[in-house]
């Protein structure tokens, strides 16, 4: 693990556990190892597994996010369509813990599409894929992806999909993705 943080955790703090997506809490005191700070989102270290810990986490890692830069999703003003540049923005603030490379340039993003909904706003329909079948993150990272567009101006549903059809490769991985794991 290169450039990991220990900190001593402050209080319980709620984890998923990675790569079962087995949702667990950590206890007050428990020394862990920071290893990916993406997303506003952190993975970390302890007791032999690696976990994600949720933003609204962070103080029990010592950290204060708006002080940390944790980015978050994209916002514009008014109500109405939502824009598809800023839902495309939102889905680039969602990281798979384990890569430091967000959804869209790993190439998980399948298809996006947008519909009218009731009273002018937009449904956002999302399909997307994992690395893995096994991963149990699936329902972690559709969780994050679907918050983040929900948080959006003009959005009154949001719907992510998991899909295996077509199954990910790494060639999926964009030129920007690529660069960040070392591929190019």
């Amino acid at each position: 693990m290169r450039n990991a943080t220990t900190v001593e955790l402050t209080r319980d703090c709620e984890a998923v556990q990675i790569p079962s997506g087995t949702v667990t809490t950590l206890p007050a005191g428990a020394s862990v190892d920071i290893t990916q700070t993406l997303g506003g989102t952190y993975t970390i270290h302890a007791g032999g597994g690696l976990y994600r810990v949720a933003g609204k986490d962070a103080d029990a890692l010592g950290i204060n996010p708006t002080e940390a830069g944790t980015p978050v999703a994209p916002q514009a003003g008014g109500d109405g369509p939502v824009d598809e540049k800023l839902v495309w923005e939102a889905l680039r603030t969602c990281y798979d813990p384990e890569i430091p490379v967000n959804i869209v340039d790993l190439g998980l993003v399948y298809d996006l599409h947008i519909e009218p909904g009731s009273g002018g706003n937009s449904v956002v329909l999302v399909k997307m894929t994992l690395t893995a079948p096994g991963c149990g993150m699936g329902a972690t990272i559709a969780g994050d992806a679907q918050q983040k567009i929900l948080q959006l101006p003009g959005v009154e549903e949001a719907v992510v999909e998991i899909v295996w059809d077509p199954a990910w490769h790494q060639s999926m991985i964009t030129e920007a993705g690529r660069k960040i794991l070392g591929l190019e």
